[in-house]
Order: structure tokens, then sequence, then C-alpha cells
């Protein structure tokens, strides 16, 4: 059996002295500054492995480089050693997991959520001594949930784990629950504090990504506590922001979807045709409305209060460029908070 504490012991250690939260460094564009950080020998320091987790056929899983860039990143900008190649399991069955701190899996990349009883007793085993699983695009809204691809392109504020990934975590443990991650989770700043420099978006673009979108640089997150720790973690899509091809260059591009109204929109869109409507779970517990276009694609949202507002996207290099940075410091955060704590 593998214990998971000397790691824990031995990355604080690692970590301790150089946290990128205590350098400020000014940005004037969106292309990332190198953080003067002092060099630091990972020579004789044990390198960690992440595992990944892909059931599907490996050339049709999503984001393929994804992990590897993040990786890659995280090498670069944290003390942490990592092996930048994540090692690939078809199942929970592998007892190689044990070997691995941190495993990764995108929800599309496993068929169907429901583990065998080896997977069963594997996850007990390993969530209990210690181990981190973060199961990205483990939130999708009901109107995603049609078509698995779509959650895949929406990274849609729900504060909810999707059904079936709650139902199987209850064969493992039938008395726990998934709970939302406030956005003063400590998370959120164990790295990297704040958003990005928000001054290179549009005004109105920039308000709601400060105010709603991803305030101090929070994301919608759900957890499972194991022994007083989060064990297993769930968010919208963030993979979409990591990936880089063999160029350097960023993989996709990336849209803003934000929340506007005007003078008379609700009395408008209180009759106005559409495909259908779904209900969304808000942070505070409310319920958001969400009426969709014929392609899902959420068009506007009665919000608790009555209001309502319209989606509107906005697609622009500097947007894109702005997202990957974001989600970029996101996956190096859940990586340290998983790895020290």
């Amino acid at each position: 059996m593998k214990i998971y504490s000397f790691l824990a012991v031995l990355l604080i250690a690692l970590f301790a002295p150089v946290f990128a939260q205590d350098k400020k460094v000014e940005k004037k564009s969106t292309e990332k500054k190198e953080m003067d950080l002092p060099e630091v020998d990972k020579s004789g320091a044990p390198s960690v492995r992440i595992g990944q987790v892909i059931s599907v056929n490996p050339m049709s899983r999503s984001y393929p480089n994804a992990l590897r860039s993040l990786l890659d990143l995280t090498d670069k900008e944290t003390t942490m050693k990592v092996d930048k190649d994540p090692r690939i399991f078809r199942n929970f069955e592998d007892e190689a997991i044990f070997d691995c701190p941190f495993i990764y899996v995108n929800y599309v990349d496993r068929e169907e959520w429901k583990f065998s009883k080896k997977e069963v007793k594997n996850l007990k085993r390993y969530l209990e001594n210690g181990g981190f699983i973060f199961i990205d695009a483990g939130i999708n809204s009901e109107f995603l949930r049609k078509d698995r691809q779509a959650g895949q392109h929406h990274s849609f504020a729900d504060w909810s784990a999707t059904p079936d990934l709650a139902d199987a975590f209850k064969q493992i443990f039938p008395g726990k629950k998934f709970k939302s991650l406030p956005r003063s989770h400590k998370m959120y700043k164990v790295f990297y504090k704040g958003l990005p420099d928000p001054t290179v978006l549009p005004d109105t673009v920039k308000t709601f990504v400060v105010n709603e979108k991803w305030p101090q640089g929070t994301y919608s997150a759900v957890g499972l506590e194991v022994n007083d720790r989060i064990a297993v973690l769930c968010t919208p899509i963030i993979a979409m922001g990591w990936g880089k091809n063999y160029t350097g260059e960023w993989e996709t591009q990336i849209s803003f979807r934000i929340r506007e109204s005007t003078e008379g929109l609700g009395e408008y869109l209180k009759n106005a045709a559409h495909y259908s409507s779904y209900q969304g779970n808000r942070e505070d517990g409310g319920k958001d409305i969400i009426y969709t276009d014929s392609t899902n694609r959420p068009a506007w949202v009665k919000e608790p209060d009555g209001t309502y507002r319209v989606f509107r996207y906005y697609s622009t290099q500097t947007i894109s460029n702005y997202a990957h940075e974001f989600y970029s410091r996101l996956g190096i955060n859940i990586l340290v908070y998983a790895l020290t704590h």
C-alpha cells in the first residue's frame, strides 16, 4: 500500500519559499511575463507522477494535449518536480493508481460512470489514504447532458455534481455527498491569487468577469470530503484552456459568454419563443431558469429575483488569451492544493 503523506511533506517543503502570489508582476498585455523567481535545483527531488484515466479510445479523447501542457507549465512555474507525461489507466481497477497521488479524468473520457466491484474497493482505499481525483467537466447543467460533448465547450457555472457522478461515488461512500466549494475556499489562492490583470478586457466583458463570472479568480466547483479533506473535485470544463500544439500555440479559441440586460427586456422575454428551458443551480442555492436555442446553447435566463438577462458571446484573441491564462492558473492551483493538503 502506497502512503501519500511523505509526498505532502515533501511538496510543502518544496513550495513554501517561492509561492507565486508573493511576487507582484505588472502586466500590460495578455502575454504573461516571466516570473522573477530564484532558480531551484530539482535534480535531486523525486518526480511526482500524475495519473489520467481514459476509458474511451485514446485517439478520441477530449483535449489530448491539455494535461501534458498543464504539467509542463507547472514544472516551469512552481518548485514542484512533476513528470510531464501522465500515467494512463484504463480504469480504476489498475493497482498502479496507488503510485499517483493525483488522478485527472475528463468526464467524457469514461463512457459509463458506474464502478465495478474492484474499482469500488480500490477507490475507497485510494481516497482514504490520501489520493485525489479531479473530474473535469464533472459539473454539467441539465441543458448540456443530452449531448455529452456539449459540456466540453461550455464552462457553465452550475453548482451541482452531474447526477451519475454523484450516484457513482455513493457506491463507495453511501453517506457522503458532493458539496459546493465557497468562493472563499483556499484552493483558489493557494498559489495564484485573484484574476489575471483584467484591464486588457473590453469594459462590458471586464465588469461581468470581475464581478460575476470569475470573481477573485474563483470558479464553480463541488468536492467530496474524505477524512476531513477534499478527495474528489468536480468542475465545469477547464482543460479547454490548457492545451498547446507542437509550435507552442494554444489549440483552442475561447469565447466569453456574459449576461446583459436593458430596459424593457424582461417584459419582452416573458413571452418570447424558445426551444427549451432548464433549471441551473447557483452558488447561494437559488435557481436560474435557462432558456436555450435549437442547438441547446443558452440564449437568456430568468434569475431568482425575476430579472431577465440575455447571454451574449464575445470572441477576440485578447479574450481567448485571457481565458487561457485564467484556466492555466486555476489548473495549477488545483494541483498545488491537492498535493499539499
